[in-house]
């Protein structure tokens, strides 16, 4: 097996198993609320981290680490997971899971628009197209086919998980200044988000007994959603000759989403979400057309 291939299977298991979450936190959230989600799918993906860490045998780096960068690692953990994932889990509450997790892929959208602001990179006319041809998606999405009405099926939620995907975007963004190796610098976020997540549970009355179907929930979003696939993808992109390749496989990912969110949840999946998903995931294709012509 060449290297190629080994990167290809990498990044298809990582595919696969993100594939997943949108149906487990749909699942996870009829057993627990957004908060508590996030408090036990942090505390799964941290020991998630540091059992790779471990395996990698460099825990003795932590302490060490944590003392050089806990303000970074801080305000980057206060961005993700804390803030981040509290918002889309909230979005994930309000919405079919079917639309939250169409939504959310725009992100990549999201952060070619806020690098202009906190980068200072300027935006070409494809960028703008793209933007447009993306939006469209999500206000078909969001008024269910009824555009012309902008009655929108959930307000609250849709909002939710576009502040999602800025959220997201502005951390990938924060994230290119970042001089920590990659898994360390993310679990190093994970612990110092999850005493700002207990606090956020403390004060709100939901440090309560919970379902056990909620915990193992918990569990799965926290081990794949945030911790081992991270890992997958990293060596994927590390493997591969061609970045690109690699992340066009992410294309595949809201396909087999939503026939698992059909298959598992029983949402009837509907035309204007299919419409809306094609438009984002064209709006994105656009965007990068001239990037593979040059390539």
């Amino acid at each position: 097996m060449n290297q190629q291939t080994r990167a290809t299977l990498f990044g298809l298991a990582a595919v696969l198993a993100w594939s997943t979450v949108a149906t487990a936190f749909k699942i996870s959230l009829s057993y627990l609320s957004p908060a508590q989600l996030l408090l036990y799918a942090c505390t799964a993906s941290l020991l998630a981290l540091l059992s790779i860490l471990a395996v990698q045998r460099r825990l003795g780096e932590l302490m060490p680490a944590l003392r050089l960068y806990w303000r970074r690692s801080l305000l980057l953990g206060a961005v993700n997971p804390f803030a981040y994932y509290l918002i889309l889990f909230q979005a994930y509450a309000l919405l079919p899971a079917q639309e939250a997790q169409a939504i959310n892929y725009t992100w990549a959208l999201s952060m070619t628009l806020l690098s202009v602001p906190l980068l200072g990179h300027s935006l070409r006319k494809l960028d703008l197209a793209a933007a447009l041809v993306c939006y469209i998606g999500v206000l078909i999405i969001g008024t269910r086919g009824d555009v012309l009405a902008l009655s929108f099926s959930n307000m609250n939620g849709m909002l939710f998980a576009l502040a999602s995907t800025l959220l997201w975007a502005s951390y990938w963004i924060f994230n290119t200044r970042d001089t920590r190796e990659p898994v360390l610098g993310l679990t190093l976020n994970f612990i110092m988000a999850l005493p700002l997540i207990m606090l956020w549970c403390a004060l709100s009355g939901e440090l309560v007994p919970v379902a056990w179907q909620g915990l193992a929930g918990a569990a799965y979003v926290g081990a794949i959603e945030m911790g081992y696939t991270f890992v997958l993808w990293l060596t994927a992109m590390k493997l591969t000759q061609s970045t690109a390749r690699i992340a066009n496989l992410i294309f595949l990912s809201p396909i087999i989403s939503l026939w698992l969110i059909h298959f598992f949840i029983g949402e009837p999946i509907l035309a204007s979400t299919l419409i809306g998903l094609a438009l984002i995931l064209g709006g994105l294709l656009l965007q990068k057309w001239p990037l593979k012509r040059e390539a």
